[in-house]
């Protein structure tokens, strides 16, 4: 990771929060949420959209790693309300659930 990536991922770190799913209904509303895998780094992802390296966030869209939410996981976020990590890239609000125990990388 080069010098600015590292800066700009450290940026990112310290700009995720935890986030309740209705405060992210609004996004969901505009197109704007993009659901990350928990078996990839959050920040890292939100990293490759920043710094738009589209071959990197293709690979995670192509193998369903990232993608859009859809309206079925909505509906589960909704009825589950699960503890959500988010960071901003804007347009982009990036989350992901995170299991009891679990960190951001």
């Amino acid at each position: 990771m080069t010098e600015h990536a590292s800066t700009l991922y450290a940026k990112l770190l310290g700009e995720t929060a935890k986030i309740s799913w209705q405060e992210l209904q609004p996004f969901f509303a505009r197109g704007q949420l993009l659901w990350v895998d928990g078996s990839i780094d959050l920040v890292e992802v939100a990293r490759a959209v920043a710094e738009d390296e589209g071959a990197k966030v293709s690979a995670w869209l192509q193998v369903g790693q990232v993608a859009k939410v859809d309206e079925g996981r909505a509906e589960d976020y909704l009825a589950r309300d699960p503890e959500l990590w988010a960071v901003v890239v804007s347009p982009w609000v990036l989350i992901q659930e995170r299991s009891i125990g679990a960190t951001v990388h």
